[in-house]
């Protein structure tokens, strides 16, 4: 069934799919990053509670959104990684993090600036904001664990531990609004009866959603064709694709 991805189980296949994604994906997710951002900023009507201070969601909820979603995906990879011993999942799990750890940190920024006129206050120490900042930390974690150790090896797999473990907070942050009495908002769009957002705001912020899933493919491409770079610097296809870019 599978079988026509064992070719880019080869490092230079898989190299050379991850540039042709990025260059498709990339203008793919600028433009819908574009069209949502305008629409929501600027012509989505005001919440009739929040007034226009509600409009910094076009960017927080599909960063945090993805914050948890990039980190998903690394615990599969680094699942695929540990179990069947697949040095390119390896390389996904570091080509993610930097990129998870971006979206965490202005999921979180964002989240201040939304939260200073609703809460009154920059932060508070609410579970679904500390299980966030967690996340961050993680992110920051399996970066800092690979590059702990100089047998890059022994470091991808250590990174790829934690990638796993640290999965345990995804539902935390997740349900955190619904296991705990928290300042944060409950679900709004992903409520299995009917979104609580009018249609005029919510498909600008349905748009900036999948811009930003596309922006994470995009980038990640772009990352894990210089991770397979690295790990593969001494192999021939690459001193061949050095000769021919020069």
């Amino acid at each position: 069934m599978f079988k026509w991805l064992h070719p880019y189980a080869k490092p230079e296949k898989a190299y050379q799919l991850s540039l042709t994604l990025y260059k498709w994906t990339l203008p793919l997710a600028l433009i819908g990053l574009l069209v949502g951002s305008i629409w929501g900023l600027v012509f989505a009507p005001a919440d009739y509670q929040q007034g226009d201070s509600f409009r910094i969601m076009y960017i927080h909820v599909p960063a945090a959104i993805w914050s948890m979603g990039v980190y998903s995906s690394m615990g599969i990879a680094g699942f695929c990684a540990l179990v069947w011993q697949i040095r390119l999942m390896e390389l996904s799990v570091l080509a993610m993090a930097p990129i998870g750890a971006v979206f965490t940190a202005i999921a979180l920024f964002t989240g201040s600036l939304w939260g200073k006129p609703m809460w009154g206050t920059w932060w508070v120490w609410d579970a679904r904001l500390t299980s966030e900042l967690i996340l961050l930390f993680l992110y920051l974690g399996v970066f800092a664990l690979f590059q702990s150790f100089d047998d890059k090896r022994t470091g991808a797999k250590a990174a790829c531990i934690l990638a796993v473990i640290g999965v345990i907070n995804v539902p935390i942050i997740h349900y955190s609004v619904e296991w705990w009495n928290t300042l944060h908002q409950g679900a709004s769009i992903t409520k299995f009866d009917k979104p609580s957002i009018a249609g005029p705001m919510l498909w600008p912020l349905l748009i900036n959603i999948f811009s930003v899933l596309v922006l994470f493919i995009a980038f990640t491409s772009y990352r894990f064709a210089t991770e397979v770079l690295r790990a593969d610097s001494h192999r021939k296809w690459v001193h061949q694709l050095i000769k021919q870019k020069v």
